[in-house]
């Protein structure tokens, strides 16, 4: 077995996994702490050299899967992910700008390319992205509609909420999350117009609880759909294997006279 084979198959141990999610994450407690003056002003040394160390790792990482897996490594879209992050991090600039500084925040989100369980949340959310833009049309046409109607009717008396198109597609969307809606917006515009109800039950009904829950569907459907794709992945490595070890038995066996 090559050097780069027994690499490979060291950073596949479960151990090594695992490290790398602790110091991901003993990381983000770290940038978290950069953000207090106060414990800056008294461990600001050793926030910082246990900063650098942590970039360290996952600089060793990446540069121990480029040795393993060679240009295989760009295959990946996790790989490229960790690639672009790190990377961030060790360019010159990012530790005099203060947005590239902020950006270092991103280590954290390793955590999804390093536990698995998290990746299949991520890659249903990807997988259900096509869908979701059919969803997001539906959605404009209906933000696009209730802002020219709101506009219209009640702009003049509540310019503040429905004076402009922007303002009122700003106004149904808060409308939509159901923050404030009712005290805050609709009935003081039921004040002066009794009837505005019968504009903004049914835009709640559309949005809230149509279109909001059929994202939900979707992402529910691919993630379940990834998941059931590993279940599948596994079932055939596993069947692989028995195989293997089968025929390997069956070798071994001494010819049938």
């Amino acid at each position: 077995m090559t050097l780069r084979e027994k690499t490979a198959l060291y950073l596949d141990r479960d151990f090594v996994r695992n490290g790398i999610i602790g110091v991901i994450l003993f990381n983000a407690v770290i940038l978290g702490i950069e953000t207090s003056d106060t414990v800056m002003a008294t461990f600001g040394p050793l926030i910082i050299a246990l900063d650098t160390i942590c970039l360290c790792i996952f600089v060793i990482e990446i540069a121990a899967k480029l040795f393993a897996h060679g240009f295989r490594f760009f295959r990946s879209g996790w790989n490229i992910f960790d690639f672009v992050i790190i990377g961030i991090a060790i360019v010159p600039a990012a530790q005099t700008f203060s947005v590239l500084r902020a950006l270092r925040i991103l280590r954290v989100l390793r955590v999804m390319s390093a536990a698995p369980r998290l990746r299949h949340v991520v890659e249903g959310f990807v997988t259900a992205l096509p869908g979701m833009g059919s969803v997001f049309l539906l959605m404009m046409i209906i933000f696009y509609i209730g802002s020219v109607m709101a506009t219209k009717l009640f702009g003049d008396s509540f310019p503040q909420w429905f004076g402009t198109l922007g303002r009122s597609a700003y106004s149904l969307f808060q409308i939509m999350t159901l923050e404030s809606w009712s005290m805050g917006i609709v009935r003081p515009v039921m004040e002066s117009y009794q009837y505005a109800w019968a504009f903004f039950v049914p835009f709640i009904m559309m949005t809230t609880f149509a279109v909001v829950n059929l994202l939900v569907g979707l992402i529910v459907n691919s993630m379940q759909d990834a998941h059931h794709e590993d279940d599948v992945a596994r079932t055939d490595t596993y069947r692989d294997e028995v195989l293997e070890r089968l025929k390997a038995i069956e070798e071994r066996l001494p010819p049938k006279p």
